[in-house]
């Protein structure tokens, strides 16, 4: 692996990880009065967007990145539209 390729996952698992305690946080509590619905559509939005430039680029450290928060962050998103 190059250099490169080796930022690209260094960065994309450090952004990754560091959403991971908040969304754990509010996973387990189901609290999700203090979240912005807009704010986590448009980065779901976003996470989508980025996930797909990095399949079509071919790149797995975008794509790997993006999705893993997906994961996350679209439960926080359902259950934020569900309580409201």
């Amino acid at each position: 692996m190059d250099w490169t390729s080796t930022i690209g996952y260094l960065a994309a698992s450090l952004t990754t990880l560091s959403f991971l305690p908040q969304a754990f946080k509010v996973i387990t509590t189901q609290n999700t009065q203090g979240i912005s619905g807009l704010m986590y559509v448009m980065f779901v939005t976003g996470l989508v967007i980025w996930l797909v430039y990095g399949l079509l680029i071919g790149d797995a450290a975008v794509s790997m990145a993006n999705f893993l928060t997906l994961v996350f962050a679209l439960p926080i998103l359902v259950m934020k539209y569900r309580k409201g």
